[in-house]
């Protein structure tokens, strides 16, 4: 049997006037809240007596008008219902001509609350429009009953919250989607218009769900024809470590286009890198190549980096010798780097890589790829006829694979070739 609406107000609700913020609709585990938005002081809106699912009453809290509501609307609120036939704001144009100014506040009030509108019957159309505007569904004041009512109340609660659900999961989709835009803009396109040499590469950053880890790479032409070519690994994978390597990578494309090259080059870099990271426990091993315009020499310069792979039809592939390399940077102040001139012939193939392609797992023990692990593979491969791209996909996935899963590092793999005698 229907009850009048009790005039009782709630005294522990926070006197500021504006709606409290909440985290989410409350979850209706128990007995529902239901405030009643109506400014009849006969109290003509009457409300059912509404069970929950236990048995036991919906809690009812009544406003009067919009400012007396938003001192209700606690986060133990489930469910706001709104007569129409209260006034809406005065400001001009809160309405927008259709009479849905108070439904509009209220929406703004309780972002994250189920709004129903109660109206007549020969009003459905605006009641229709109210739906359209943001409230969960509309009910009519003939028909008012204590199960429909508290049908409606859940519905509106679980779809306000699939609703919210929803929102933050197309919000995510989107911030990820400009996370990957901007992570692969950051990525290097080589400048190397003119020259005979062939470019691959790989990369596989170590931190889940991301596009740039702390590893870097690049590589450009000069107008001299010397072709540049470097990778680096920043020590550690997260966001900040991807950022410096940007920078690093950044700051080295610049010095080179500038002219300088060797140890001048690593020396500014290690500035870069003193002013740029977080923390004096960074540091980045770095190995840059300069080959020159003939193709058939190259200068090399190693700062704590392992050193480059080359093969050459009818040989195996071989390491290029590393003695006498320099730290990496940022561990030795004034530290050099001494440039190690490098015989290439006439067809080559020259492999640049991090630490994280060789200090993958060997099956279930302790023991690493290596550099001589690496060889091996890189020989198996060419005897297969694999090059370029296929011969970087094929080490890549079968380093994987003998990790028994991903990679815990970042991998950058950088590949030069010349065909020409």
């Amino acid at each position: 049997m229907p009850v009048p609406v009790p005039r009782q107000r709630e005294t522990s609700a926070p006197e500021s006037g504006q709606a409290v913020p909440v985290a989410a609709v409350p979850a209706p585990q128990s007995s529902l809240t239901l405030l009643l938005i109506e400014d009849d002081p006969a109290g003509g809106v009457t409300v059912p007596e509404i069970l929950d699912t236990d048995g036991q009453r919906i809690r009812l809290r009544t406003a009067r008008n919009l400012t007396e509501a938003a001192r209700l609307l606690t986060p133990d609120v489930h469910c706001v219902l709104l007569d129409l036939a209260l006034p809406g704001p005065d400001a001009p144009g809160a309405d927008d001509g259709d009479g849905l100014g108070a439904l509009r506040q209220v929406l703004r009030m309780a972002p994250r609350h189920a709004v129903l509108v109660l109206t007549a019957e020969a009003d459905a159309g605006r009641a229709a429009e109210a739906v359209r505007v943001g409230a969960q569904d509309f009910l009519f004041r003939d028909e008012l009953d204590g199960r429909l009512l508290s049908r409606a109340i859940r519905y509106a609660v679980e779809r306000k919250r699939a609703d919210i659900a929803q929102y933050k999961l197309a919000e995510s989709k989107l911030r990820a989607q400009e996370n990957a835009r901007l992570e692969r803009g950051l990525l290097p396109t080589p400048l190397l218009e003119g020259s005979d040499l062939r470019f691959a590469a790989r990369y596989r950053p170590g931190r889940s769900r991301a596009l740039l880890g702390g590893d870097f790479y690049d590589a450009v032409r000069t107008p001299d024809g010397t072709v540049h070519a470097m990778i680096g690994d920043v020590c550690g994978h997260g966001p900040d470590e991807a950022a410096l390597g940007v920078e690093l990578r950044i700051a080295w494309r610049a010095l080179t286009l500038a002219g300088l090259c060797g140890d001048d080059l690593l020396a500014t870099l290690q500035e870069v890198l003193e002013v740029e990271r977080p923390c004096e426990e960074i540091f980045a091993t770095l190995c840059t190549v300069d080959i020159a315009p003939d193709g058939r020499r190259a200068g090399l310069c190693l700062a704590g980096h392992p050193a480059p792979l080359i093969s050459r039809p009818g040989r195996p592939a071989q390491l290029l010798p590393y003695e006498n390399s320099g730290p990496a940077l940022g561990l030795l102040p004034r530290a050099r780097w001494p440039r190690r001139q490098v015989e290439l012939g006439g067809r080559w193939s020259l492999m640049m890589y991090t630490d994280g392609l060789i200090e993958g797992r060997i099956g279930e023990g302790r023991e690493r790829l290596g550099q001589d692990g690496m060889l091996a593979m890189i020989n198996r491969h060419l005897d297969n006829g694999l090059s370029g791209e296929s011969l970087l996909e094929a080490s890549v996935t079968e380093a994987r694979r003998l990790n028994g899963g991903e990679l815990t590092d970042d991998v950058a793999v950088v590949l030069l070739s010349r065909s020409a005698g």
